[in-house]
């Protein structure tokens, strides 16, 4: 049920909200897509999964973009935002700083660190393991039990 509105409000919601000043990210939806932005305004804010294609037709970029939306709501819950990059041919920072060749997938951490880099589709359930690895994860998740919520 809560992964179908997070589904339905992600696509009522399909431009940027909020604060465009640089102090907050510009968004609170998970699904992002392509957008050339300052990667810094997520930095101890959001985690990104980037997704790196050569066309949205190509299959691997379709399967990992149905595994996403299948469990927006484990990604949402880890501060997780997805952005993608679907123009191999452009100069856009995401490609500046990732370097990709066809299909890639990066999943970067809060800190900009990068915690997984793959040539090939992960499931949302493999991606999730590796952000619950980390020391900031761990901490927040102890946080949200301390104060009750689950």
């Amino acid at each position: 049920m809560i992964r179908g509105l997070l589904f339905i409000f992600g696509i009522l919601v399909a431009f940027p909200l909020g604060a465009t000043d640089g102090t907050e990210p510009l968004t609170d939806e998970v699904i992002i897509g392509e957008m050339d932005t300052d990667l810094s305004e997520f930095l101890w804010k959001k985690r990104l999964l980037v997704v790196f294609a050569d066309s949205e037709a190509d299959p691997r970029f379709i399967q990992q973009m149905d595994k996403v939306k299948d469990r927006l709501d484990d990604l949402a819950e880890r501060d997780v935002v997805v952005l993608t990059d679907t123009n191999p041919g452009s100069d856009s920072q995401l490609r500046e700083k990732f370097h990709p060749r066809g299909f890639m997938i990066v999943l970067v951490a809060k800190d900009g660190s990068i915690i997984l880099r793959r040539p090939a589709p992960r499931d949302v359930r493999e991606l999730s393991r590796s952000i619950d690895k980390l020391p900031l994860r761990q901490q927040e998740m102890r946080d949200r039990r301390g104060a009750g919520v689950e």
